[in-house]
């Protein structure tokens, strides 16, 4: 192509008004990009009737891409889509395209190329010598020749801001019309080309602010819904929402973790990393995540394009080795400078194409145009796109609106929990009160009932009644166990189901070791016989009976295991309620009463006819009816004990945690209501006269002085209750009842902590001072909770003749402190009445170590010998009337002797003191394992 003065058959002034509005009226046509384009090439080829127009558009790195195009009949390859270097088109040529307009016009047939800047004068001939022609390059001739071109034209499209017209403009792309001969440009057809160019950079500037405007539009649509989510809905919606985000960002999966306080909760859409250790913990409790968060600043983003080489992420990389994951956008959320958690989104990675229209190589002829058209295919993989600023903003404004959705469902939480806590204990200590009343009444009825007759088939027989009409199960028995066999001996049977009366169980069904888990008080209950871990004889014989679900309590009398109480339920499955249990353990210690009570009196009645012949027998049972009602009296007094003691520690317990909870803050809040006064005096030194009058009235200097004080008197007090709370729940132990190795200094300091009170000087009485000489002791197998009743006896029992010794005016003897280990404690010094009175405690290992050895010891007025030999007689008392049962200390031995094979022995003289020796081993030789 060559540029010519001569118009030739080219269309009058007038015509090519027309030919341009029709242009510009069908490129104007549409305001989307490729519509716009792809009319400019055709209308532009159609004008110059050349053999392809395409519009070259630049990318940011220079290169550049054919984004439109329009061929004559096939008569040039098609360039659409293809990729050419940034070295395709020298640095200078661009910035003569920008600086001048410059237009060229090459004609390859004779070397020649012409350059006409957009600059024109007033005249033609000023206009010709604007042209400049010079020789083209044989490179870019062989480059053209290469494409099949013999002419071209370029013409460049600057885009102007059209929100800032002063801007200079940007080179945006090149219209460029080739032909596969020489052709004439003729400088009409130029022109209108450079009007239509100048069209097309308007047209794409509308278009680009429409697509700025759908942005926009499409921006805020996001931001309201995603406000609408999380504060118009009755319920926030924060999964949802970060669904939305996600979309809203371009991710594909993404995360939400809240830490604030002691809440966590993570929520997640989409493709996930996995948990950077086999415990599960995730991603944010990591060291290095959360050092990475605190970093940030509130309002802060960080747009990671390649997770894989940011320095800081190195250690979590391995978390998304197996996940497609490769860019990560992250929105730390704060409210109020506090980070309460973390929005993180994830895009994959992907492998992309790009056709560029030969190599470059990478020499100096790089700085030429491209000679080779081989296609080549750039093959690039394990890429993610560039987060745009668009994204980065918007995800500023996510962030904002989710931190504080998230603190105002935290608010909300806390107040629904308050009330909820609050409301639940009201219901909650309701509940407990009406259930201890039914169950208390319950067990009355059925206790009169069951001990109205002496009659062992009777009392069974209520039993059975009782059990299956206050369980509602389809059938209830009692288990009788002999030495080597045991039977149903009595049922009760709701509907049409079998009897199992008389039935036993086969052998093997029922190993040694069941019997002495129930004698240990063991209870089974099994909800689903099918679906339950037993053996498979058990099973069988279970189905045989149509059970399908059974409750089983032990019957314990003495040392042996009578029998077993057995619900069963035989129509379905059943969930046994923690309610219906403890029931049924309660009528089975009731039921123990009253069959031991009616084999008693049948034993009597027995011993009654034979009593003239067998005298001795009946001194035997007289003897075991003692040692029975001493075991019956002291189940029921530890169980009482222990159910009130447990019953005050729990109904204590909760209002002691809600003060001592508060009172931390309630101190917080004085502090600085009292820091705000001392603010406003500094400030305002000279108040009003009311004011100034009310300082004085309430002696404003002494409040802000004792205050404090006041706040920390009630932390120690609430500090104390919690302790003794703490102590009436660890000696209850009614969650203890089973042998197992305990702290045995933990018991005793329970014990003393109780008794604390009577430890206390009075006005007629000193106090009592404690020693303690503690072993190092390893934890003791025992029955905690009956070592302390033992510990609780003898302490007390020492605690009264210490009483009595003081308050006496006829003391003639006392003991003094000093402690001889061969016979007793504490010596004696004749004629001197106590003034400090004493209780020494010592503990420890037996020589070989498989016994512990306890002296409890007291410098009191002593006993005499025949008052030591019976102190261990059930019923023994030397106390005065309505003070003492005289059950204490042989309770004490047969627990120390029977229960766990120790040995309790007694030293004490008359006016020298007393010990009691305990001695028990470490570990129990029968204990069940």
């Amino acid at each position: 192509m060559k540029f010519a003065d001569n118009p030739g058959s080219v269309p009058t002034p007038l015509e090519q008004d027309s030919i341009l509005h029709r242009m510009i009226n069908r490129i104007r046509r549409s305001l989307e990009l490729q519509d716009i384009l792809t009319a400019t090439v055709s209308e532009i080829r159609a004008f110059l009737a050349t053999d392809r127009v395409m519009i070259y558009r630049f990318d940011t790195d220079s290169s550049g891409e054919v984004v439109a195009e329009s061929i004559y009949e096939q008569h040039l390859p098609s360039l659409l889509g293809l990729h050419f270097p940034a070295d395709d088109i020298p640095q200078e040529a661009r910035e003569l395209f920008v600086t001048t307009g410059q237009r060229s016009i090459v004609d390859v047939a004779s070397g020649r190329i012409g350059l006409s800047p957009f600059a024109p004068l007033n005249s033609e001939s000023s206009q010709a010598e604007n042209i400049a022609y010079r020789p083209v390059d044989s490179c870019h001739l062989e480059y053209l020749q290469a494409m099949g071109v013999q002419s071209s034209l370029v013409v460049p499209i600057l885009l102007c801001d059209l929100k800032a017209p002063s801007q200079p403009p940007q080179l945006w792309g090149l219209l460029v019309s080739h032909h596969s001969q020489s052709r004439t440009i003729l400088k009409r057809e130029l022109k209108l080309v450079q009007q239509v160019s100048d069209q097309v950079a308007i047209a794409i500037a509308q278009s680009n602010l429409l697509n700025e405007t759908r942005a926009q539009q499409r921006r805020e649509a996001i931001i309201n819904q995603i406000n609408s989510l999380l504060h118009k809905q009755s319920v926030i919606q924060l999964h949802t929402a970060l669904e939305v985000a996600i979309a809203a960002l371009g991710g594909t999966g993404g995360r939400l973790y809240i830490h604030i306080e002691q809440t966590k909760e993570l929520y997640t859409w989409g493709e996930q990393p996995s948990s950077y250790d086999e415990l599960g913990s995730m991603l944010e409790q990591h060291p290095v995540w959360q050092n990475w968060m605190s970093e940030y600043k509130p309002g802060d983003v960080s747009a990671i394009t390649d997770i894989y080489k940011e320095s800081r992420l190195r250690v979590l990389t391995p978390v998304f080795k197996l996940t497609h994951i490769r860019g990560m956008l992250v929105m730390p959320l704060y409210y109020r400078q506090a980070l309460i958690g973390v929005i993180t989104i994830f895009r994959p990675e992907l492998d992309t194409e790009i056709l560029w229209a030969g190599r470059c190589e990478q020499s100096k002829r790089q700085r030429l145009p491209q000679l080779s058209f081989d296609l080549w295919r750039e093959q690039k993989k394990g890429q993610a796109p560039q987060w745009s600023p668009a994204e980065i903003s918007l995800a500023q404004v996510i962030a904002s609106d989710f931190s504080v959705a998230i603190h105002q469902k935290h608010t909300t939480q806390k107040l629904q929990a308050f009330n909820l806590d609050l409301e639940h204990q009201v219901q909650e200590q309701t509940a407990e009160i009406e259930k201890t009343f039914l169950l208390t009444k319950v067990i009355k009825q059925v206790t009169e009932q069951i001990r109205s007759t002496l009659d062992l088939k009777t009392i069974l027989q209520t039993i059975v009644k009782e059990v299956r009409f206050l369980l509602n199960s389809d059938r209830a028995i009692i288990y009788q166990i002999t030495d080597n066999d045991g039977e149903v001996v009595v049922e009760e049977v709701h509907g049409n189901w079998a009897s199992v009366l008389g039935i036993k169980m086969p052998l093997g069904c029922f190993p040694d070791e069941y019997t002495h888990l129930f004698f240990r008080g063991r209870v089974r209950a099994i909800n689903n016989v099918s679906t339950e871990t037993i053996s498979p004889c058990h099973r069988e014989f279970l189905e045989s009976l149509q059970v399908q679900a059974n409750l089983i309590v032990p019957i314990k009398m003495a040392n042996q295991l009578w029998g077993l109480v057995i619900a069963h339920q035989c129509s379905s499955p059943r969930d046994w309620q923690d309610v219906e249990i403890d029931l049924l353990q309660q009528l089975a210690d009731q039921a123990a009463i009253a069959i031991q009570q009616a084999q008693l009196y049948a034993q009597s009645c027995l011993a009654e006819v034979e009593a003239k012949a067998k005298a001795t027998q009946l001194e035997q049972a007289l003897y075991q009816l003692q040692e029975t009602q001493t075991q019956l009296i002291q189940n029921e007094k530890m169980s009482s004990l222990g159910q009130l003691v447990a019953g005050v520690a729990h109904e204590i317990n909760n209002p002691v945690n809600f003060i001592h909870g508060n009172l931390c803050h309630a101190s917080e809040y004085t502090q600085q209501l009292l820091e705000l006064l001392k603010l406003y005096q500094n400030y305002y030194p000279q108040p009003a006269d009311e004011i100034s009058k009310t300082i004085e009235d309430i002696d404003l200097d002494f409040l802000l002085e004792d205050l404090p004080k006041i706040i920390t008197s009630m932390q120690l007090g609430a500090d104390r209750i919690r302790s003794i709370v703490l102590s009436l729940r660890n000696f209850s132990r009614l969650d203890e009842a089973e042998c197992k190795p305990v702290d045995i200094h933990e018991g005793i300091n329970n014990t003393l902590l109780i008794l604390q009170h009577r430890l206390k000087p009075s006005s007629n009485f000193p106090g009592i001072e404690i020693i303690k000489d503690y072993g190092n002791l390893p934890l003791i197998e025992c029955y905690a909770g009956q070592m302390n009743q033992v510990f609780m006896n003898i302490i007390s029992n020492a605690i009264d003749a210490l009483e009595e010794s003081s308050l006496s005016s006829e003391i003639s003897e006392a003991n003094s402190t000093k402690i001889d280990q061969d016979k007793s404690l504490f010596a004696v010094k004749e004629k001197q009445i106590i003034q400090h009175p004493q209780i020494y405690i010592s503990t420890k290992l037996s020589i070989d170590e498989f016994r512990l050895l306890i002296r409890i010891a007291d410098n009191g007025p002593g006993m005499t010998e025949e008052t030591k030999k019976r102190i261990f007689d059930p019923f023994y008392t030397t106390k005065s009337v309505g003070k003492g049962t005289g059950l204490g200390l042989a309770i004490s031995y047969q627990i120390i002797v029977e229960k766990h094979s120790g040995i309790l022995e007694c030293i004490s003289e008359l006016g020298k003191g007393t010990e009691f020796w305990i001695e028990i081993p470490i570990k129990l030789a029968n204990r069940v394992s």
